[in-house]
């Protein structure tokens, strides 16, 4: 069963947004994609508090974030986290993901710091037993798909690709946090030489080292799709794998139930059962005043704060501390050699002077 939190403002009800005309426009972020792409791109000792608490990843992930709501405007939105434990791909494949590094020990309580402030700005997270984020993310497109809304994932996961359609629109990080590429079914197989849809079966004989599943050695992405460009599919390509000729066609003979494990895993599961309808993943009205004491715990200068509440619509002006009382200002141009005796007669008393 799938859980989602969404912890309203102050009076609980959705905040007005403004969007594309239609059905809208439903942007679904990975969770833990962007918080690691966040915490490898800021250097930790730069973002780290007085009492030694790591920020990087909370700083990083709320600049992207405010980048993403100020130039994608949706109307709906929603964070996918994968949770802690096993999931059906390890059931069928024991080794799914073994090997990988050992998580940098400053992050986990960034993640739960990023989660906190989701909450505080009414951002629903969804996350799924049992299931990886990219199938909350699949599940949320495909009943998107079916409302007709337009569809944006924030993603560093590659097999998000696999969801690409003339509808939906992978923005897919590059080299620093400012930087994301817009993976359009065109842009896909630009790249890659396949088109989205044929995306799975190209990861199936490439393999992912980072998930632990190796492909058939010696075959890139340029043979891959070459293939795959050929017989159309991954299917045809090895029922008539015997017709492939050099040390390429034998090392797919010969790794042919690693290719198709790899494509059993490799598909996103679009059917899992949510709580939340995708209609009603409205932002809800912002804790600024929790958002304000986060930050201050964080120790993050007021710049990061004004530009996440100018993005909401939502300036802190009633926050901001009271104007000085008002004074006189009477101007004095004093002529060369008077400026001293002008400051002995009036910088005294604790007269205001400038």
């Amino acid at each position: 069963m799938a859980t989602t939190q969404q912890t309203p403002g102050q009076n609980g009800t959705p905040t007005s947004q403004q969007g594309p005309p239609g059905c809208g426009r439903l942007l679904l972020l990975d969770g833990h994609s962007m918080a690691f792409r966040a915490f490898f791109a800021l250097p930790v000792e730069k973002f780290t508090t007085s009492t030694g608490q790591a920020t990087n990843a909370v700083y990083g992930f709320t600049s992207m974030l405010i980048k993403l709501l100020r130039d994608e405007q949706p109307t709906h939105i929603a964070v996918a986290w994968d949770l802690s434990g096993p999931t059906f791909r390890h059931d069928s494949y024991t080794d799914y993901k073994a090997g990988r590094a050992d998580t940098p020990p400053e992050l986990p309580s960034q993640v739960e710091f990023v989660q906190e402030l989701l909450k505080m700005l009414g951002i629903t997270s969804v996350s799924a037993s049992g299931y990886e984020a990219d199938d909350v993310i699949a599940t949320l497109t495909a009943r998107g798909r079916e409302e007709g809304m337009e569809i944006l994932i924030a993603s560093g996961d590659r097999d998000a690709f696999q969801l690409v359609d003339d509808t939906c629109t992978v923005l897919y990080p590059g080299r620093s946090l400012s930087e994301l590429a817009r993976m359009t079914p065109d842009a896909i197989e630009a790249k890659y030489g396949v088109r989205p849809e044929r995306y799975r079966d190209l990861a199936a004989l490439v393999g992912e080292k980072a998930d632990n599943l190796p492909g058939v050695p010696g075959v890139g992405p340029k043979t891959a799709a070459k293939w795959i460009a050929k017989y159309g599919s991954l299917d045809e390509l090895v029922a008539r794998a015997g017709e492939l000729t050099g040390k390429a066609g034998q090392n797919l003979r010969d790794h042919l139930d690693h290719v198709l494990r790899n494509q059993q895993l490799n598909r996103l599961d679009p059917d899992i059962e949510l709580e939340r309808p995708v209609t009603e993943l409205t932002r809800a009205e912002a804790d600024r005043a929790g958002v304000h004491g986060l930050f201050d715990n964080l120790e993050f200068a007021s710049t990061l704060r004004d530009r996440l509440f100018a993005v909401l619509g939502d300036t802190g002006e009633d926050d901001a501390p009271a104007d000085d009382e008002e004074f006189a200002v009477e101007l004095t141009v004093p002529a060369p050699g008077e400026l001293g005796a002008w400051l002995r007669a009036n910088a005294s008393g604790g007269a205001r002077c400038g």
